[in-house]
């Protein structure tokens, strides 16, 4: 009866938290992965300069990130569709490690921004086979859950990857630490591809697909709804105002901010605070979300993306750069609602797709945010943090205004 007892609160736990078979292999795979990416990635400036890179590097590397994720997501979404989930996948890891590899093999600024064509962007290549996987394995009314779960996961090796590549600084120095943690994320990459494809079902494939990625654009470009289009705008302002200071962040603290100077290690746990904070409030969100309207949800994060510059510019220890990363953590209040908004307003048998044409209109605009904020910064941190700060307003009013509340 003990035994019937458990087996029965354990399966109310699974279907509470959308654990089917192929989610578990997902949210494997993204702990593996994004614990090697994230070793090494939020150290990529300080690595630009290291290896003899100008100051503009890291905002021109941080547009180009923002530029591949853009390309990337369609034919992301494309690929899902023409080869399933499981599959494209697997591709999608392998052109990961081939990034990795090269970061490893080559010490120079140039390998990083070749390499960096193949690793930046895993998340946006993958994200439309993750989408697509969650909207196929779990019921509508558990999709909310499904993206809150996915986005809960990758913050533990998102919290947990800084600290080991601060270590890794500390230790060995930037060079060749950032080098030892790009190899760490090769060997990871590797473990998550098996696992992937040992527990991940296959999605079936579409039946018809388009001949190629900008055909699919353009159609679903058509198909969006003026609800969709206005959640795009207004995600759009918001990426500005998280995109213009981002690439500085590490050069802020550990640099530039006075009385700050804080090391990588120290680097690494604000971080860890901030991700902290983000999985305290992913579940409770997820399950209020799936019982009431999206929108006060989603102008939430919105609101808390726009408080972050302004809080870090006014941090000049320690401490005040704890607080001011905390409310970095908060803007994921409502993001796992905004994709699950996504969802729902993209058509029944089109999510990749949809997700894919997203992500493509909104990070080919915000590209330009990258690049605006290092050009911002050649002038000031005070003209960086301001300016992001005002398109964080602009979008969070739009949205308040124009959104749709979906249920």
């Amino acid at each position: 009866m003990n035994i019937a007892k458990w087996q029965n609160s354990t399966r109310k736990l699974i279907d509470f938290f959308g654990l089917k078979r192929s989610i578990v292999g997902l949210l494997g795979m993204v702990i593996l992965v994004g614990l090697g990416e994230k070793m090494a990635e939020r150290f990529l400036p300080l690595y630009l300069l290291a290896l003899g890179g100008m100051p503009f590097l890291p905002g021109l590397l941080n547009a180009l990130d923002n530029l591949l994720s853009a390309l990337y997501s369609l034919p992301g979404a494309w690929l899902t569709d023409r080869f399933g989930g499981k599959r494209s996948l697997l591709i999608f890891n392998l052109i990961a490690m081939l990034g990795f590899l090269i970061v490893v093999l080559i010490p120079n600024w140039i390998a990083v921004f070749i390499g960096s064509f193949f690793f930046l962007s895993w998340t946006a290549i993958s994200l439309p086979a993750t989408m697509e996987l969650v909207a196929v394995s779990l019921p509508k009314n558990k999709r909310i859950m499904g993206v809150s779960m996915h986005s809960l996961i990758r913050r533990f090796p998102m919290a947990l990857g800084p600290v080991l590549g601060g270590l890794m600084i500390d230790r060995f120095g930037v060079e060749q630490g950032v080098r030892i943690a790009f190899g760490c994320a090769l060997a990871l990459a590797v473990v998550a591809a098996i696992l992937q494809q040992w527990l991940i079902a296959e999605v079936p494939r579409k039946k018809t697909v388009l001949s190629h990625p900008l055909a699919m654009a353009a159609t679903m470009m058509r198909l969006m709804s003026r609800s969709f289009r206005n959640l795009l705008i207004a995600d759009i302002l918001v990426r500005f105002c998280e995109q213009i200071p981002y690439a500085y962040l590490a050069i802020w603290a550990m640099q530039a901010a006075v009385g700050a100077k804080v090391s990588g290690f120290d680097f690494g746990i604000l971080t860890t605070i901030e991700m902290t904070v983000a999985v305290l409030v992913y579940l409770p969100v997820a399950w209020l979300a799936d019982r009431s309207g999206k929108k006060p949800f989603v102008v939430t994060t919105f609101a808390f993306f726009t408080l972050f510059p302004l809080l870090l510019y006014f941090s000049r220890n320690f401490w005040w750069l704890a607080a001011a990363f905390a409310v970095r953590g908060l803007k994921e209040f409502g993001e796992p609602t905004r994709k699950a908004l996504i969802m729902d307003l993209a058509p029944e048998d089109s999510k990749a797709a949809m997700f894919g044409t997203y992500y493509l209109l909104r990070d080919v605009v915000v590209t330009f945010g990258a690049g605006l904020g290092a050009w911002l910064w050649t002038i000031s941190p005070a003209a960086n943090f301001l300016t992001a700060t005002t398109f964080g307003v602009i979008g969070t009013v739009w949205f308040a205004v124009k959104g749709k509340n979906c249920n």
